[in-house]
């Protein structure tokens, strides 16, 4: 509004063009992408919204263009430092139990954050090694259990682990809060944080959802085959799983400029 009437034009004689000179004047202004895309998006809902009810006659947005956002490729833990944040936790309490099979769900599996809080006993199959995991649109696969996490598991799961902490809940979810009942996913994420800063890394920009990005970039790095890499993570497509292929031959090019003796001229 305040645009427009720097422009001496009214909400109803706004048209493709008007909004093509503000888009271009949000441009001008430097901010970033993902502001401008939001605020083109609000402007769409106003008048479809307009259109709907009847105050206008003619959606000047139709032929709007929509705002590109550039994807930014994930960002994961290095090898070393994920072997240093996982082989930090001394299981020397319940709670330290927890966190240790939690943060090797997490990166052994590829999990979502919400997937792994969403475990539950019963889907755990330890004769085949295997977790039942529901993802996106209540869709389950099957994920393996590796030796690591198996002994993790079998920690937590024992006398001095997940016993203690359940209280007098009910709950069959695998992972417990210190409350007793399920973890939720910003606990998960201060679990991480916790752990990375006692394992001497940075944690302030540190999730739960970083060791999925680990997994996926890892796998692929020791020649994992892509549509493997797909079905552990539960991608509906593959050129999701693509970007951490991107992500990966990013670091094959600098390991190789490094390394090579004639890489650099």
């Amino acid at each position: 509004m305040r645009w427009l009437k720097t422009q001496k034009v009214t909400l109803r004689e706004v048209d493709a063009k008007t909004l093509d000179r503000y888009v271009a004047a949000l441009r001008k202004s430097h901010l970033a992408s993902s502001s401008v895309a939001r605020m083109v998006a609000s402007i769409r809902g106003f008048y479809s919204f307009a259109l709907s009810e009847g105050h206008i006659a003619v959606d000047p947005t139709t032929s709007l263009q929509k705002i590109r956002l550039q994807k930014s490729l994930p960002k994961p833990i290095g090898e070393s430092e994920m072997a240093r944040l996982l082989d930090s936790i001394t299981l020397e309490t319940a709670i330290d139990r927890r966190d240790a099979a939690l943060l090797e769900l997490l990166y052994g599996t590829g999990c979502r954050v919400s997937e792994a809080m969403g475990v539950r006993l019963g889907d755990l199959d330890f004769s085949e090694l295997l977790i039942k995991v529901t993802g996106k649109g209540a869709k389950q696969r099957l994920v393996p259990i590796g030796a690591t996490l198996l002994r993790a598991l079998e920690e937590y799961l024992g006398p001095n682990g997940r016993p203690l902490l359940i209280k007098e809940s009910r709950s069959d979810l695998l992972f417990i809060g210190s409350r007793g009942g399920g973890l939720t996913r910003q606990g998960a994420d201060l679990v991480v944080r916790k752990r990375a800063t006692q394992a001497g890394l940075p944690s302030a920009h540190l999730s739960a959802h970083v060791f999925r990005h680990s997994c996926a970039t890892h796998m692929l790095e020791h020649g994992a085959d892509i549509r493997v890499v797909q079905e552990l993570l539960g991608h509906a497509s593959i050129s999701t799983t693509q970007t951490y292929t991107a992500l990966t031959t990013t670091s094959v090019r600098r390991e190789y400029l490094h390394a090579h003796p004639r890489a650099n001229g």
